[in-house]
């Protein structure tokens, strides 16, 4: 008898909240030397700023003593002192001062917390939710238009009831352009889709389509200089920074890019730069950051419909076409980083949490430090386990209908 063939497969609907990328956690401007709380990927971080270099620190939001929010506490220097007892962290997480102790007490091994790497770029506060050595991260994408003289930029925030998932894959598909954005940029009177291509490497993915162009009213005379269609370059970033890249008749170029922040399974905060190589007196502004609120909340009602809330990883679970050649690409991607192991299982973390008492956090590089092994009071958040099947299970493959069957 054949050997049954055995594969990896992705739960069809767990929630993908992913390690070892980085996500923006905050805008550069908001953290000070105050320790602030932010939620992202179902954990709390504290960031705040080194006194020494004004660098960005991201903390775990736990002291391992009696589990306090560290956030609540406040900086000594390059340190953040919890407010319950004083325990005091530095910069790498580990404990340097136990008040409680007497003078010339050693400090335990084990009083240490996750610290996760930090780095700004374009205004934004990037944190790696990872472990993975320096060489081996992914590298926080290029954004083209943002530090570059000629062009002037918005920026501005928005929330989602939905997952990161289906709003990332909602900024990329322009199939829905000529329903949902009829008062922007959509054509309702041309909803034809012609073919594209698919460019993907393994961070990132890229297509080029055309669209039939709004009917002219208001400032988009001006913008869009007659043309009868528009042309867009749809970036995405894994696995939640995507850029809907505009380009008009008279070369003039506008950009939206939205960094999707995954606060929990169901909940999104999306920042939103708006870039324009045109108009670029502040007079603009306004208008400029109007229009991204407006796409965005043209989106609101219907993404956040969508059920179940992220998109199913079972790519035969929902009915595609060949319009949605990028969105069957993201997904494709997103599975390839669950069977890596990068997928968080926020589930088990959960149950520990509300059956055991246990938190769990994601692991920091330093808990792969040889000097660190074992000296950690909290656990990490396991990789979300695979179910394996062999061949006669249901193939989870793309359903696509081009209509000619």
């Amino acid at each position: 008898m054949r050997a049954a063939r055995i594969e990896t497969v992705v739960e069809r609907r767990t929630p993908l909240l992913l390690k070892n990328f980085w996500y923006v956690l905050a805008e550069s401007a908001s953290v000070k030397a105050t320790p602030v709380k932010v939620r992202a990927l179902a954990q709390d971080f504290a960031l705040y700023r080194r006194a020494s270099d004004g660098a960005v620190v991201a903390l775990s939001d736990v002291c391992v003593h009696r589990m306090a929010s560290l956030s609540e506490g406040k900086v000594e220097g390059d340190c953040l002192r919890c407010p319950y007892h004083g325990w005091r962290y530095g910069a790498d997480g580990a404990c340097t001062h136990i008040p409680a102790n007497p003078p010339g007490s050693p400090v335990p091994r084990r009083a240490q917390v996750d610290s996760y790497p930090v780095q700004e770029r374009y205004g934004w506060v990037w944190v790696f939710v990872g472990d993975l050595p320096e060489d081996e991260r992914p590298a926080i994408p290029q954004l083209d238009g943002l530090d570059e003289p000629g062009w002037r930029s918005v920026r501005g925030e928005f929330s989602w009831r939905a997952g990161y998932t289906r709003v990332v894959e909602n900024a990329v598909d322009v199939a829905h352009t000529p329903f949902l954005h009829q008062a922007s940029f959509g054509n309702a009177d041309d909803p034809v889709m012609p073919p594209y291509e698919v460019v993907s490497t393994p961070h990132a993915l890229s297509s080029t389509v055309v669209l039939a162009a709004p009917k002219p009213r208001g400032l988009s005379r001006l913008v869009m200089g007659g043309a009868s269609t528009n042309t867009l370059l749809l970036r995405l970033f894994m696995p939640n920074i995507t850029c809907l890249d505009s380009t008009f008749a008279n070369g003039w170029h506008m950009r939206l890019y939205l960094s999707n922040l995954p606060v929990d399974e169901g909940t999104t905060l999306t920042r939103f730069i708006q870039a324009r190589n045109f108009l670029r007196s502040p007079l603009g502004d306004g208008i400029a950051r109007r229009l991204s609120r407006q796409i965005l909340s043209e989106d609101l009602a219907t993404v956040e419909s969508q059920r179940p809330p992220s998109v199913p990883m079972d790519l035969g679970a929902e009915l595609s076409t060949k319009s949605d050649a990028l969105s069957i690409a993201y997904r494709k991607l997103l599975r390839s980083y669950a069977e890596r192991g990068w997928q968080l299982d926020v589930a088990d973390a959960r149950r520990a949490y509300e059956e055991e008492g246990k938190i769990k956090l994601v692991a920091s590089p330093r808990r792969r430090a040889a000097e660190t092994k074992g000296a950690w009071v909290l656990d990490e958040i396991s990789p979300r386990a695979q179910r394996r099947r062999d061949e006669r299970g249901v193939p989870e493959t793309a359903t696509v209908d081009d209509g000619e069957r």
